[in-house]
């Protein structure tokens, strides 16, 4: 009988170990777990302050380009409106007297493609 329990305390002991191994290796799998659920949250990090940083200085040659082109159109534009209002100020006064003298003169004349209905 002593052999028998003898035998008992050594599966029970050999249990005993085995459980604990057992809440070791899971202790070991979680801390794993949480170490790679880190690693990656921190790659992920990088790699998004990576895009931002690359689609900031996409983002800012672009709009450096859409800043000097507003500054062509702009002074295309006011040199547009100088040249008109140069040219309305240097034909205004003869545009007047030729809308005043169509006006004004008239001739009445009989137009050529008027038929005499007889």
């Amino acid at each position: 009988m002593t052999s028998q329990s003898q035998g008992i305390q050594q599966l029970l002991q050999a249990e005993k170990r085995a459980k604990d191994k057992l809440e070791e290796a899971k202790k070991r799998k979680g801390k794993r777990l949480k170490q790679a659920k880190e690693e990656a949250t921190a790659e992920i990090d990088r790699y998004r302050l990576q895009r931002e940083k690359d689609f900031r200085n996409k983002q800012t040659n672009v709009m450096g380009s859409q800043g000097n082109l507003s500054a062509k159109i702009e002074e295309q534009t006011t040199e547009t409106i100088r040249n008109l209002t140069s040219s309305y100020h240097k034909n205004m006064e003869s545009m007047v007297k030729k809308l005043l003298s169509t006006i004004c003169d008239i001739s009445p004349e009989i137009h050529p493609n008027f038929r005499h209905a007889v």
